[in-house]
């Protein structure tokens, strides 16, 4: 099995120790391209110098995860690729199962693996299957498939990015598949390392709530958007009010994040928050 056919992008941010299991996993024949949202050329030093199938592309700036992955698959010159995040781990024969998917379905556009959650567990999926999305740490693309499609929508930060796409292909007829024969486990919720966890749980806030206004009035209309939100706004409003009263500030901050990616998202205003300042 050749392995010059597939590039795997990962786009990080604050991973170190994370991204190494990750790495030891891809075979040292593949390319792999990491977009590490930050500038800490350190960590591009280090990983060079382990991982010689390697490059660490200094983005300079937090980018996020669908403008970082798209930086990596404008780099990708191979046929397939696969978007994988710092916090999944292929099994052995991952890419050869991949592979041999590949060559017998050669019209997809997507294949994702079996398990599809951060807990480990296969899906009831006992055989190749065609669904509508597949979750965003674990992607196989086509790349010809997307020519006229394009990659993730850049507006996205974080969140329903990897949904957003996959309504797009669908729309174009484009197929995306389950694999039951494609394993890649993943620990969910912590591409970061622990350090970073409140700083990282304020961000997500912000931008799940700026995404789900964004990504409904992008498919819905404005109006249904609203209507969509109402209940969740006004949930994190009580929630934030209670928080200040029995001053938990932890609590109220994040709820005071979520009201605050939804009004930003709600005004039209882009996906702008960033933790730790961009640094």
């Amino acid at each position: 099995m050749t392995f010059n056919q597939i590039t795997i992008v990962i786009t990080s941010y604050k991973s170190d120790e994370k991204i190494v299991k990750c790495l030891k996993s891809i075979k040292s024949q593949c390319k792999t391209i990491i977009i590490e949202n930050s500038r800490n050329f350190s960590f591009k030093e280090k990983i060079e110098k382990n991982f010689i199938n390697t490059e660490c592309v200094i983005a300079g700036e937090n980018l996020g995860y669908a403008k970082g992955n798209n930086l990596g698959l404008s780099k990708v010159k191979t046929k397939y690729a696969l978007i994988l995040n710092p916090d999944a781990e292929l099994e052995n024969n991952t890419l050869n199962n991949f592979f041999n998917t590949a060559n017998t379905i050669k019209t997809f556009a997507i294949i994702g693996p079996a398990i599809q959650d951060e807990k480990n567990i296969k899906n009831n999926v006992t055989e190749l299957t065609e669904v509508n999305s597949v979750k965003g740490f674990a992607m196989f693309l086509n790349l010809e498939e997307f020519r006229d499609v394009g990659f993730f929508d850049d507006n996205f930060f974080i969140y329903l990015e990897e949904i957003d796409l996959c309504k797009r292909l669908r729309k174009k007829n484009k197929k995306i598949f389950l694999d039951p024969n494609i394993l890649i486990h993943h620990q969910g919720g912590s591409s970061h390392e622990e350090q970073y966890n409140f700083e990282m749980e304020l961000s997500r806030n912000w931008h799940w709530m700026w995404s789900t206004f964004y990504f409904t009035k992008k498919h819905k209309g404005f109006l249904y958007a609203l209507f969509n939100v109402s209940n969740k706004l006004i949930s994190a409003f009580i929630k934030y009010i209670f928080y200040s009263l029995t001053m938990k500030s932890s609590k109220k901050l994040i709820y005071k994040n979520r009201m605050a990616g939804l009004f930003n998202s709600i005004m039209g205003k882009s996906s702008w928050y960033r933790p730790f300042n961009n640094n």
